[in-house]
């Protein structure tokens, strides 16, 4: 089996560097469909992690149907039967949601920028960062056909975001700030990088006068924290909306 490199993923908890060299062997069919994986035992002796660490990793790779366990041990998920054809895999934005707003969000005219500032203070701690110190921002305006803004979304990302999804971390430099970028994956990415997520999102009505937007059309603010399977936060957003001309659609599934 091939081990994690300790020097790249010294970071990760340990759990996820061990599902994360048995995910490879999975999906590299270095573990055949149907065969015995090693005992917790051996696994925790190869990994010099204890048992507990390789129930978490092996509880992981359940979750995503990778391996079963039964009452004689732990096997590779059988591949699917060659009784016909395999059925198409539905689209990604079917299977996971898009980041931010849901998929109509995502297919509809943007604006959006990444920059490197400090979140507001009172976020700080939630975001496992000290007061005044930057972390990645991403910004994303939805435009309606002429123009006008209909949504706006902020996204402040923790310390534990930035060091556990390779994808986020390529911008910690600020790179690429002044482009589009294009995070609408970033809930994909998360679970790539072996995190069970949990979204709470708070709605509600912004103080008036500040709750009709100009026009005198009403307005909806979404508070959106986005946290690992340890409580962790790895994203907070505030998304504001017209909520007269614009629909705020929101799909998930962990």
């Amino acid at each position: 089996m091939a081990e994690p490199d300790s020097e790249a993923v010294a970071d990760v908890p340990l759990y996820l560097r061990v599902a994360a060299a048995l995910r490879e062997d999975l999906t590299q069919r270095r573990l055949s469909p149907g065969s015995r994986l090693p005992s917790e035992r051996s696994l925790s002796q190869r990994y010099h992690v204890n048992r507990q660490t390789v129930r978490n990793a092996l509880q992981l790779l359940r979750d995503e149907e990778l391996v079963v366990t039964d009452r004689r041990g732990t096997f590779a998920a059988d591949a699917q039967p060659e009784t016909g054809p395999e059925p198409a895999a539905p689209p990604l934005s079917a299977r996971r949601p898009t980041f931010p707003g849901g998929p109509r969000a995502a297919g509809a005219l943007v604006r959006a920028s990444l920059t490197w500032e400090p979140p507001p203070t009172p976020l700080a701690p939630r975001l496992l960062l000290t007061p005044g110190e930057p972390t990645l921002v991403h910004r994303h305006t939805v435009l309606g056909p002429h123009g006008g803004a209909l949504q706006r979304a902020v996204s402040w990302f923790s310390r534990a975001a930035l060091a556990e999804i390779p994808q986020l971390s390529r911008y910690r430099r600020g790179r690429d700030g002044r482009q589009q970028p294009d995070l609408r994956l970033l809930y994909h990415w998360m679970h790539q990088a072996g995190l069970r997520i949990t979204h709470r999102e708070s709605v509600g009505v912004p103080p008036a006068p500040a709750a009709a937007a100009a026009g005198g059309t009403a307005r909806l603010v979404v508070h959106r924290v986005v946290s690992d399977q340890h409580g962790h936060a790895l994203e907070i957003t505030d998304i504001d909306f017209s909520a007269q001309s614009a629909a705020w659609t929101y799909e998930f599934s962990a």
